[in-house]
């Protein structure tokens, strides 16, 4: 009898985007485009780095829920880096953000164990 091999590869391919400044209705065309060739090249896990952005708009955040949705379609997830700013903070737990996306320290970016 011989041995049969029937191999499972599953690539998770990991988006890390760093923003910076003002995430909003002028500089979210910029970040959609950005994602959206991501995810036209395979990838369906995203961390947004929001450490250093300092507003958000509702063009901004809608551009959040687009990928988050595309990337969950995909068996995907996307999870957040909270900004230190407070005005952006604020925008994200008025609009509940902080319950929809899972939030990460930055550390927590790249997995430890590579």
């Amino acid at each position: 009898m011989s041995l049969e091999i029937n191999p499972t590869e599953q690539i998770i391919k990991i988006a890390a985007i760093s923003l910076k400044g003002r995430l909003d209705a002028f500089e979210a065309p910029a970040l959609r485009k950005t994602c959206d060739e991501y995810i036209a090249n395979g990838f369906d896990h995203f961390v947004f780095d929001l450490t250093d952005v300092a507003m958000i708009d509702s063009a901004g955040l809608a551009v959040l829920v687009s990928v988050l949705k595309r990337a969950r379609q995909k068996n995907g997830d996307v999870r957040l880096v909270w900004p230190r700013e407070e005005a952006a903070s604020r925008i994200l737990k008025l609009t509940k953000f902080d319950q929809v996306f899972v939030s990460i320290e930055k550390s927590e970016i790249v997995p430890k164990g590579f």
